[in-house]
């Protein structure tokens, strides 16, 4: 369902409008809007509308995006790497979101993250993992800080690892990829770790220079190699994916200090 409806009397509150227009409870309404599915238009400036006793001017535009499959979704918790004050380190868990989208943002580390730092702040994404992967993400929490990150990313200047299980043997040595993807310049750098025969599944490390969507199951499956888990290259395997960003290293662009995040094993 989707609402979107020009407000045009003041002085009631967002709840009711919006109830009144959908059919909706106002329990309901509340539980769409603290998940982040309302959003609040005023001269072409747009943002997420959580709180339900909010009584929008006249002109505004309401605009409710409801998905009850959606909004039953629950998170699995996400972990706190570190704290760094303008800037935090996240283990993303397998089945959380990068981001948020119109119909909700209840499932996505920022959200998650806004939720659960002390003290609170805004969260703004910087870089995204697959929804099936798991790993560490990092977040900023002031606009500042995410221009200066984003930079890092655009620039190159950051060092991504991944820990990735695929089906068969992969070659020994360090193998560059670089079929381009969609038209642009994609490169994994390929390391095998260990090989188990009896599975016939192999370990691998991997670094990438880009970032396209995909990047990483893209090009293993483009060599004959899914990885474990891949519903989508992988052929119809059932299994959880086995992609895992395990480190991230850079130069904070706020202090000059390196940095370096990485997770055990």
């Amino acid at each position: 369902m989707e609402i979107h409806m020009v407000v045009k009397t003041a002085d009631i509150k967002a709840v009711d409008l919006l109830a009144e227009e959908s059919g909706l409870s106002r329990g309901q309404v509340k539980v769409a809007m603290k998940n982040g599915a309302v959003w609040l238009e005023r001269q072409s400036h747009v943002q997420r509308l959580r709180r339900a006793d909010r009584k929008p001017l006249s002109g505004d535009v309401l605009h409710l995006y409801y998905n009850p499959d959606i909004q039953q979704q629950k998170p699995p918790p996400a972990r706190l790497i570190a704290d760094e004050g303008e800037y935090s380190v996240w283990f993303k868990p397998a089945g959380m979101y990068s981001q948020g989208s119109k119909w909700g943002d209840q499932c996505s580390l920022p959200r998650w993250a806004e939720q659960h730092l002390h003290p609170q702040r805004n969260a703004f994404i910087i870089h995204r993992l697959d929804r099936a992967a798991s790993g560490l993400m990092l977040l900023a929490h002031s606009k500042t800080a995410a221009q200066k990150l984003s930079a890092l990313f655009r620039q190159r200047a950051l060092t991504k690892q991944y820990r990735v299980q695929v089906w068969g043997e992969f070659p020994q040595g360090d193998i560059c990829i670089d079929t381009p993807l969609n038209g642009k310049q994609a490169v994994s750098w390929v390391s095998r770790q260990a090989y188990d025969a009896g599975k016939d599944k192999s370990l691998l490390q991997v670094v990438i220079d880009t970032g396209r969507k995909h990047q990483i199951r893209r090009h293993l499956a483009g060599l004959g190699y899914p990885v474990v888990g891949d519903r989508l290259y992988g052929g119809g395997d059932t299994a959880d994916l086995q992609l895992q960003a395990v480190s991230l290293a850079f130069d904070c662009p706020l202090s000059g200090e390196q940095r370096e995040y990485r997770l055990p094993g």
